[in-house]
């Protein structure tokens, strides 16, 4: 028994290991295939479909790309997207833009950006041709730019008004018997009522419904300015939802009509001069795909120079230790940081922060090593959708801050969790027991509550943190630490409230903050911008990709129907030790 134990592992090992050899060398054939050069022809029109979550780099998905060719597994790189806007607009051979802008998944500062480069793209006369079947609200904020925005007959749009949704699990974690136990400074520090309430605090709905307001009307006034409508008018058809359909949206000017794909064809062939055709269809036009046109523009060769700008993207949940993909490791960031600072050839640094926050150690850990590369470069911070609590952190002690006038940034201010689990233990037939050599030995035990003295001592450590967070923020800042804390106390702004409080320096996005670092560096034409981490090589990526999915199996597998609560679960790993996170799992839709 037990050798066929063995001849059966033994088997299962070989294809396993045949199978992962497969896909490598489908890999290998497919990335060489993606590799052959892409000519763009005359009269050609940039294809922008936008369905596909937009993060601020692409992130490849080789392994589900081979498996399932043609899904809409992967993502829209921001910067990648703002790169081939700005080279279409001075490419002659691109007449003009198709967008397809569909539900959009991108925070309303990403969506700025792309809009902004949108806007300066028509400066060149090109056209820009807008069609959706459906149009989410984030969607028609793009799309309102268009010389031509087409609805499908029977489509939607979506023009009610901005809401914020929070997820609460309080209950949940009761039912199990997990109990958070909570220390934070701060009436607005909200990122813990998810695990300790089933709604907002009074607090938390006034900053909430402040800075939404906010980016609200930055929404409309931007949406003004494109359609030639008063905002006054557009937010009496938001607040009364007098668009209902596609002929409603035309009747109050959000749309320039309805029509079938094939009209918006002619349309294009028109805007092109080309011969009016019945039978016109796709292949008459010259269209060009985002994707194959990055590849195409990323195939013209640069000049090169020594002379460098440090784009370093920082995205997701701060994280102590290593960190890739949608966390910010601050150990990983730390050390981009400091070999930019070291390397002669880099003359300035742009930090491009879409975090929320995380670890404070973590955040603290990356804040010194920009204090030490402003000493000798510029060092610009960029802010993205959300650049809140660690996000700010970071972001503070760079020499300017951009943001956008809806960037989600602030949330000064920090927490501790610690969760105690021995009501759980005991619903499943587990007990603990333990010696211990000092008073405080078993202080971060998740199997018993806290003492009256161990809850005081974390207490104390996130004042302390609290403390010096604001009196590194107001240094950063030049303020004084009382001014400081005064828009501090964990409160979340909007980047207009943001600029008004001191906050903030500029408005706009990472092509102002390049421009910034360019002058302050004092280059004007010779350089390059490159961008931070690396990227990972085809061979790491499928590997990388590989191991999550067989994770994800096995577990999905094991847990079955609980999955989707283990999952959640396993989310308060980040919130060990003290953290400097905003409120978490907020979505404006």
């Amino acid at each position: 028994m037990r050798f066929l134990r063995i001849v059966l592992a033994s088997v299962v090992g070989l294809v396993v290991f045949f199978g992962i050899l497969i896909l490598v060398l489908i890999g290998i054939a497919s990335s060489a295939a993606s590799e052959q050069e892409v000519d763009i022809e005359d009269q050609s029109v940039l294809r922008i479909e936008l369905d596909k979550p937009i993060v601020e780099r692409d992130i490849e998905e080789p392994l589900s790309s081979m498996l399932f060719p043609g899904s809409s597994n992967g993502s829209i790189g921001l910067i990648g997207l703002n790169e081939a806007i700005k080279k279409a607009k001075e490419d002659d051979r691109i007449k003009g833009i198709y967008l397809d802008a569909g539900i959009s998944l991108a925070g309303f500062a990403s969506l700025k950006e792309i809009r902004n480069s949108l806007l300066d793209f028509k400066e060149s006369g090109k056209f820009i041709i807008a069609y959706s079947e459906i149009l989410s609200e984030r969607a028609y904020y793009l799309t309102s730019i268009a010389d031509y925005i087409y609805l499908h007959p029977l489509g939607d749009l979506e023009f009610n008004g901005l809401v914020v949704e929070v997820t609460f699990i309080k209950n949940m974690l009761e039912k199990l018997g997990v109990e958070p136990q909570v220390f934070r400074v701060g009436d607005f520090k909200s990122a813990i009522e998810p695990l300790t309430r089933t709604d907002m605090s009074d607090s938390s709905r006034l900053q909430t419904q402040e800075y939404v307001s906010n980016m609200y009307n930055v929404f409309l006034e931007e949406i003004s300015a494109s359609r030639n409508i008063p905002v006054v008018t557009l937010r009496e058809i938001a607040d009364s939802m007098k668009v209902r359909s596609p002929e409603e949206a035309k009747t109050y000017g959000l749309i320039t009509d309805t029509a079938y794909y094939d009209i918006v064809l002619q349309t294009i062939a028109k805007e092109l001069n080309l011969e009016d055709s019945v039978e016109l269809n796709e292949d008459d036009i010259n269209f060009v795909s985002l994707k194959n046109y990055e590849k195409a523009i990323g195939q013209e060769t640069e000049d090169y120079t020594r002379n460098r700008v440090a784009v370093i993207v920082a995205t997701g949940t701060i994280i102590n230790g290593e960190g890739e993909g949608s966390v910010i490791g601050g150990e990983t960031f730390a050390k981009e940081i400091r070999k930019a600072r070291l390397d002669d050839n880099i003359k300035a640094i742009v930090l491009r922060i879409n975090s929320g926050g995380g670890s404070a150690l973590a955040s603290d850990i990356m804040w010194r090593e920009i204090q030490l590369a402003k000493k000798v470069k510029p060092v610009i911070a960029s802010m993205s959708d959300v650049a809140a609590s660690g996000g700010y952190y970071m972001a503070m002690g760079c020499d300017t801050i951009v943001a956008h006038p809806n960037t989600i940034t602030g949330s000064i201010g920090i927490f501790g969790v610690v969760p105690n689990a021995q009501e759980l233990l005991q619903k499943i037939g587990v007990t603990t027991d333990y010696v211990q050599t000092g008073q405080f030995s078993n202080l971060f035990s998740l199997t018993r509550p806290m003492s009256s003295n161990g809850k005081q001592i974390i207490q104390n450590q996130v004042e302390q943190g609290y403390e010096d967070f604001t009196r590194k923020a107001a240094n950063g800042r030049n303020m004084s630490q009382a001014q400081l804390k005064s828009v501090a106390s964990g409160r979340v702004w909007s980047g207009v409230e943001a600029k008004e409080k001191n906050l903030i320096d500029v408005f706009g996005g990472l092509d102002v903050a390049i421009e910034i670092a360019l002058d302050k560096a004092g280059l004007e034409d010779d350089y390059q911008i490159k961008y931070y981490p690396k990227q990972k090589t085809f061979f790491e990526q499928i590997m990388t990709e590989l191991g999550q999915e067989i994770r994800v199996y096995q577990l999905k597998r094991e847990l079955g129907i609980a999955y989707p609560f283990i999952h959640k679960l396993k989310e308060l790993e980040y919130l060990q030790g003290i953290q400097a996170r905003m409120p978490f799992e907020i979505e404006v839709k």
